[in-house]
């Protein structure tokens, strides 16, 4: 289980990944949208940076490191509309 919060919200002495970015996915998406993960995940693994995405109802989210996000929005920017 991920429990995804802000960081001054996490309790002492949790393990616990800290220092991401979250880029939000405008949506709604619908369920037969399919590639939306594969289109962003793919440019930024081949420059070996790891996500973690989060899908709601809404729309999704796709969290970077905080040492990667001028390199994530970079190569995002190149194709989509970063804001």
């Amino acid at each position: 289980m991920s429990i995804v919060c802000p960081q001054d919200q996490i309790p002492t002495g949790v393990m616990a990944e800290k220092d991401w970015r979250a880029f939000k996915v405008e949506g709604p998406l619908g369920f037969v949208m399919t590639g939306i993960v594969s289109s962003l995940a793919k440019p930024l693994a081949d420059e070996g940076i790891s996500i973690f995405y989060i899908s709601t109802y809404e729309t999704d989210y796709l969290l970077v490191e905080d040492k990667n996000l001028q390199a994530a929005k970079e190569i995002l920017g190149k194709f989509c509309n970063i804001r």
